[in-house]
């Protein structure tokens, strides 16, 4: 049975969006644009097209935000930071590869590396005729943007990382088995990377279910072994019938990631952790051999994530070493801050754009591109 501080933190959640005063985020108002944009289908050994989808807001603006979640999540987790700086700034928000009606290669197993996912978003920049700009991500998105500006400075001349820090390979591959060794709440990723057809399997049973799980707050925690076995992901719950609300979203917030994700359900969103993927993240960043992002980085870091203490994670891997111009705060929340304190982070967020002095970062993209070419 669950505890009864859990239970009632669940009672709690049903006025949680009125008690922050923060206003439940309508994803239906926006019209999704597409792009085809060039893949590899490694197992096949042939070039592909995919189709990415994408949300842009307020085009006139003159500076760029792309924004890129994690996972399991859509464009719309970024529903609050839209309604912050629609007024300001040129939005996109995309669906990965592989989650809502964007499309993947047919294997999912080695063709979707981070330099792979980076490369998805230049390609919906140079579709907007777009040529330099932010870029904001959450969880696995936040490693898609470092890769990108790590890999591209004359595009990507700032960006923000959320949750989890940058997670460089300057090093030897540690593979998960040997990260859950350190980290046992990172034992689902064994699960994810050694049956991923099982995994997918009990996350498609119940999306709705599979959602609500993952996504909860500091108030609304999970049960104290979520995370921990390599054999399943969505059991922890076995003991609760029906799991409650995910607590930062309204209703229908809610139904629209599950009728997302019902499109093609989880089949192609475990890219972030199969080994091909993540192996091959690796050589490619060893193989070009530089790990240094001189642009302008803030990474906000939760203190409650259940997954990970990231702010110790970032000073074993002497993440800053790399970052040269890093602002790291951090903030109450667990794995979604963004979600679950919006208007905290926007304060940490609109606090460091307005410090960036932006014509003249844009000016200094502009001259790096000039130089490469």
């Amino acid at each position: 049975m669950p505890s009864f501080s859990f239970l009632c933190a669940i009672g709690a959640i049903g006025g949680l969006l009125a008690s922050t005063g923060v206003t439940a985020f309508d994803p239906t108002q926006y019209a999704f644009n597409s792009v085809k944009c060039p893949a590899i289908d490694r197992a096949l050994g042939k070039h592909v097209d995919i189709n990415i989808e994408y949300v842009d807001i307020n085009p006139a603006a003159k500076t760029t935000i792309l924004m890129v979640h994690g996972w399991p999540s859509l464009w719309s987790s970024w529903g609050q930071q839209i309604d912050g700086f629609k007024d300001e700034y040129h939005l996109v928000a995309i669906d990965v590869r592989g989650f809502g009606g964007s499309t993947h290669p047919e294997d999912v197993e080695s063709s979707s590396n981070l330099a792979d996912i980076a490369g998805d978003l230049t390609c919906v920049l140079e579709h907007l005729d777009v040529s330099s700009a932010i870029c904001l991500g959450h969880d696995w998105g936040a490693e898609v943007c470092y890769e990108a500006a790590r890999r591209r400075p004359d595009i990507f001349f700032a960006l923000i990382g959320v949750t989890v820090p940058y997670l460089h390979a300057a090093g030897p591959f540690i593979d998960s088995v040997e990260l859950t060794a350190n980290m046992p709440k990172l034992a689902y990723q064994i699960f994810f990377e050694r049956n991923t057809s099982g995994a997918v399997a009990e996350l498609n049973k119940d999306i709705r279910r599979t959602l609500r799980g993952t996504l909860r707050s500091v108030d609304s925690p999970p049960p104290d072994h979520f995370l921990t076995s390599n054999a399943t992901f969505i059991g922890a719950y076995d003991h609760l019938p029906e799991i409650p609300d995910i607590p930062f979203f309204s209703k229908e917030e809610e139904d629209y990631f599950v009728e997302r994700f019902s499109q093609q359900g989880f089949d192609r969103s475990l890219i972030f952790y199969t080994r091909g993927n993540r192996y091959g993240t690796w050589q490619s960043a060893q193989e070009q051999g530089n790990y240094t992002i001189p642009q302008p980085v803030l990474s906000v870091l939760p203190l409650n994530d259940p997954v990970a203490d990231w702010v110790f994670a970032a000073e074993f891997l002497k993440a800053a070493h790399f970052l040269p111009l890093l602002t790291t705060k951090t903030m109450e929340g667990a794995h979604w801050p963004h979600m679950e304190h919006p208007k905290v982070f926007n304060a940490i967020m609109r606090e460091w754009l307005d410090g960036l002095g932006l014509e003249d970062m844009r000016s200094s993209a502009l001259h790096v591109l000039v130089d490469e070419l």
